[in-house]
């Protein structure tokens, strides 16, 4: 597993032509690059596009499916009679998830270090390949020190995933792909999130089966669908573009996505050096990006059952084990359904921006948890605000994006910022739990509510800030720019006047 060597290959003219991004801006669009951009593409760039999509995309989203599956079913699993088995009845949930967000925390930033250095096609597979097998084993858990230990473990193992992926993504596609891509990939976690809330519904009929209980069979489950989705990643992931040999892509394809990365000012790995990570770490963008994503990560209650402890605890009516396990599912829903939307709104007709859609979901995630931790409201305003809490559960692909674009002129700045961005929004989210959303306050955590509130609006503040710092670079470095081509067009002019000039001329005949 050593350092993989550069692909250097040319680009055939003869695959495509690749648009600047003041072609793309000056070429009007046709109606149906709102619906996919790719469609709008010359006919080898549609192609490279729809292998590209097929292969990462598609695993990018399984895995992240498999990934959010078998980190949130153990909150499926404790409303589903693990809490009654195995005696559970202090803050035991809420161990279990700091655990797992500890290993989560340690592995991430050395992970994407190691993404820099190693194929991403050997080392993410065998992460997902680990998780898996310890998924299997927390079916055959009997205490909660056992469980404590396998979480933190499943945590060090998928610590390798979103960010890598993240990173991944962000090194093969455009700015006007980037936050589709980005978003897709992010809403298959709230899909997995829903599905392990039907899939609990469904095998908590096999309670019983083969000696097993319903939660146990929901962790066997779990590790055989994640099993050949790990297997996939070793021949679909396509590393980086300039590293990259993947059978689907030939040598042409892998040149063409050199260049468009060029295009996009996306530089190529260099050498960690003592300067790069003073630039690094002075830079405002690792110190805005990452606060940026702490807000949004914490700034909801996604990470919590509060809406299944909200229907455990009702008396009148009277919850299933079905219903507490499938109504939730609805605030998943509005999150897939609005990630969605915030993607396409900000690559088309926000052309590109992103901090509009941030804006928007921390406003609804502000008035949400602002009404439930009053509480005392009608019933249906309180189920109104568990489901509608999905608005601003999906602007995590509009971040990464956002990073992915900030971040463009370096990419070991862009390695270590997109992995910092996840690693300290999880070092907080260890903590915090155990201090405003504790499992002896369900269902009510006014604490945790409050907290949501005042997370939500630093989101906002902090999304304005970046807009103007970024503004203000952007304009610096298009200054800088235009000085530098107009003292090469005086200089280019003046040896041109020299040239010209006849004494000279023939001094030079001379």
């Amino acid at each position: 597993m050593g350092q993989p060597q550069d692909v250097s290959t040319e680009v055939n003219p003869a695959i495509t032509v690749i648009r600047s991004d003041e072609e793309l801006k000056a070429k009007p669009h046709k109606w149906y690059y709102y619906l996919w951009d790719t469609l709008d593409k010359p006919k080898e760039e549609r192609w490279f596009m729809f292998k590209l999509d097929a292969a990462l995309l598609t695993f990018a989203s399984l895995g992240y499916f498999i990934k959010y599956l078998d980190q949130s079913n153990i909150n499926s699993a404790f409303v589903s009679g693990m809490k009654e088995d195995l005696g559970l009845y202090g803050n035991q949930l809420n161990y279990m998830q700091t655990c797992w967000t500890v290993g989560y925390v340690i592995g991430e930033l050395p992970s994407n270090i190691i993404l820099t250095r190693v194929r991403p096609s050997i080392w993410i597979p065998a992460m997902e390949l680990t998780w898996a097998v310890l998924t299997f084993c927390l079916c055959r858990a009997n205490n909660a020190e056992t469980i404590y230990a396998l979480r933190f473990l499943i945590g060090l193992a998928e610590s390798t995933f979103y960010p890598g992926m993240q990173y991944i993504i962000g090194s093969w596609y455009r700015r006007e792909e980037l936050a589709k891509r980005s978003c897709i990939f992010h809403t298959s976690g709230a899909i997995a999130t829903m599905f392990s809330g039907y899939l609990m519904a469904g095998v908590y009929k096999l309670d019983g089966r083969g000696g097993f209980k319903g939660w146990q069979w929901l962790f066997i489950i779990d590790g055989v669908i994640s099993l050949p989705i790990a297997l996939l990643g070793f021949f679909a992931l396509p590393d980086l573009p300039e590293i990259s040999k993947p059978f689907y892509l030939t040598k042409d394809e892998v040149a063409f996505a050199q260049k468009r990365m060029e295009l996009e000012g996306r530089q190529k790995r260099k050498p960690y050096t003592r300067a790069k990570v003073k630039k690094i770490f002075t830079s405002w963008h690792i110190w805005a990006l990452v606060p940026l994503y702490v807000f949004f990560n914490n700034g909801t209650s996604g990470g919590q059952p509060v809406f299944q402890q909200f229907l455990k605890a009702s008396k009148d009516p009277k919850y299933t084990v079905s219903e507490i396990n499938t109504y939730p599912t609805t605030t998943n829903a509005v999150q897939v359904v609005t990630t969605v939307l915030y993607a396409w709104t900000s690559d088309s007709i926000l052309k590109g921006s992103r901090w509009q859609p941030i804006v928007f979901g921390g406003c609804m995630n502000i008035i949400c948890s602002t009404s439930l931790a009053i509480w005392d409201i009608p019933i249906k305003w309180k189920w109104a605000c568990y489901i509608l809490s999905g608005f601003g559960g999906g602007l995590s692909g509009l971040c990464f994006a956002w990073a992915h674009e900030i971040c463009t002129h370096d990419n070991e700045e862009r390695a270590i910022v997109v992995a910092a961005m996840n690693e300290m929004a999880y070092v907080l989210q260890a903590w915090l739990p155990l201090l405003v959303w504790k499992q002896v306050e369900a269902p009510q955590y006014r604490k945790g509510f409050i907290t949501v509130t005042f997370l939500s609006a630093a989101l906002i503040a902090t999304a304005l800030i970046i807009r103007l710092l970024h503004a203000r670079e952007v304009a610096k470095r298009q200054h800088a720019q235009t000085v530098d081509y107009d003292e090469r067009t005086s200089s280019d002019e003046e040896l041109s006047g020299t040239a010209s000039d006849p004494e000279l001329s023939g001094v030079k005949a001379l």
